[in-house]
């Protein structure tokens, strides 16, 4: 009765098999390509995400000795992709979260007066992060692609979508809520797409996915297609949401902050869409099969573990993630350097589509070490200008953290000290391929209910908050003085 997950992240796609007691039993991983054809702009290939995910897949079912029973799907949201309905092929690279192409469209629509409509509908804003300008942009520059779009030859979607065409092969085009929500085309409060703005956007009805709950028995795998399962897809949750599953967090003001490559922080609002003037998106978080909808207010900032991976791979001064901490920690602090990593402009609160990367106050004593620690001093200060803005419904008693850099012991203490409330680590640190597990085992009968859930989850370690917190204030203080100087630097 184990189920499988497949959690295709930004970078590559993990596969693993979640027993009943919520353990991981196998583990598959398999990293695929980054194009970037110009500065601001990140593409995928669709195919190489469907290898990938065959990839991991099969390694994970290898490291398995039972059977699964359900798979469940967890995704990257914002990236749009295209394919052919007969063949499945794609006719263009997907266009990633991060790419950063559109701002001159999302300038053109807000001066035109339409984001206040688009955030009432939405709970988003106008921002290239979203999948909605991403489309009027290959309106506007493939207009060829784009005709066999309107003509019903190739179909509109987001990774998941994409993922359970390839998967069924051709039968089914579904998405869940915590996708749809992500594309400026989804009316929040109706639980529908909006005629309104498909039609703002340019956007055929008919090219998207229909949505479906977020667990249930929602579609069956094709084994000519999906490596001889013939199993249920079971559950579908875009990454941020899944990991809000994962941890558990089921109750109004439950909150989780997810490390990867961004880092976002969502708290569960229940029933009803939270509206905030201070730059926090409202969201859908999942919707049950009986139609009962919960929402989440998110903060989503784009760069954080892709600031450390660019330590790795662009300027080369550690050789791997894990060595950070051990880096880090051989000073006592930054010695004033503050890294702002605005490497594809700043998510929240400040979104600004041209602010850029900054590394300010180096001296002639500044080392490696101290680079390395502004990095992840930057991570926790960016976690914590949105927990800053968060109601005071909302206020944080505690956050609880999962994701890649989440092992990292220095980082998460940093995060106490700054925050001054605990962070809790949990025993499985991949919390968004466990979330799409629960929803698929909750599907399936796995698990009978959200209680039974709540047991699997187990602490790891808990922070507490210290140090001096005029000290952490002031630190906090200098960050947002370069992030101002960070702002809009970009044409």
């Amino acid at each position: 009765m184990s189920v499988l997950a497949i959690d295709a992240g930004t970078t590559g796609v993990t596969a693993v098999v979640v027993t009943p007691e919520g353990t991981i039993a196998a583990k598959g991983y398999q990293e695929f390509a980054q194009h970037f054809a110009r500065p601001g702009w990140v593409e995928h290939s669709p195919e190489e995400i469907w290898q990938a995910t065959l990839e991991a897949t099969r390694d994970a079912i290898k490291g398995y000795d039972g059977q699964v029973s359900a798979v469940g799907i967890t995704n990257q949201r914002e990236t749009v992709l295209l394919w052919d309905r007969e063949t499945l092929g794609s006719p263009r690279r997907a266009i990633v979260w991060q790419d950063r192409r559109t701002a001159a469209i999302c300038t053109r629509l807000r001066e035109e007066g339409h984001e206040p409509r688009v955030a009432q509908l939405t709970g988003l804003r106008l921002d290239p992060y979203f999948s909605g300008t991403k489309l009027v942009w290959l309106q506007e520059n493939e207009p060829n692609t784009w005709a066999l779009v309107e003509d019903g030859r190739y179909a509109v979607g987001t990774v998941d979508s994409y993922l359970i065409t390839r998967m069924t092969r051709g039968t089914w085009h579904v998405t869940d809520v915590s996708n749809a929500s992500r594309t400026l085309l989804y009316d929040l409060e109706r639980g529908d797409w909006s005629d309104e703005l498909c039609a703002l956007f340019g956007v055929p009805r008919d090219a998207l996915p229909d949505v479906v709950p977020s667990w249930g028995e929602i579609a069956t795998t094709d084994p000519r297609s999906f490596l001889g399962l013939e199993v249920p897809i079971a559950g579908i949750a875009g990454d941020q949401q899944s990991a809000l599953f994962g941890q558990t967090c089921f109750d109004v003001g439950d909150s989780k902050c997810t490390y990867g490559t961004g880092s976002f922080i969502l708290t569960n609002t229940g029933t009803e869409v939270v509206r905030s003037e201070a730059g926090l998106l409202s969201t859908a978080a999942w919707k049950s099969p009986s139609g009962d909808l919960t929402y989440a207010l998110e903060g989503a900032i784009f760069v954080t573990g892709a600031a450390v991976q660019w330590l790795r791979d662009g300027i080369q001064i550690v050789g791997s993630a894990a060595e950070t901490a051990a880096i880090a920690s051989t000073v006592d602090d930054s010695a004033g350097v503050v890294f702002v990593p605005a490497l594809t402009g700043l998510g929240a609160p400040d979104w600004d589509p041209h602010a850029r990367g900054l590394i300010i106050g180096i001296t002639r004593g500044t080392t490696r070490a101290h680079v390395v620690r502004a990095t992840l001093e930057a991570i926790t200060f960016e976690v914590r200008d949105v927990v800053d803005t968060l109601p005071a419904t909302t206020a944080l008693t505690s956050l609880t953290v999962d994701g890649g850099a989440s092992a990292n012991d220095l980082l998460c203490q940093l995060q106490a000290d700054l925050l001054g409330v605990p962070v809790e680590r949990p025993r499985i640190v991949e919390t968004t391929a466990l979330g799409a597990a629960f929803l698929a085992g909750l599907g399936t009968g796995v698990w009978g209910s959200m209680d039974d859930l709540r047991e699997t989850w187990q602490l790891d370690r808990r922070f507490e908050p210290g140090g001096d917190r005029a000290r952490t204030d002031a630190a906090h203080a200098r960050w947002r003085r370069a992030v101002e100087r960070a702002k809009g630097w970009a044409e």
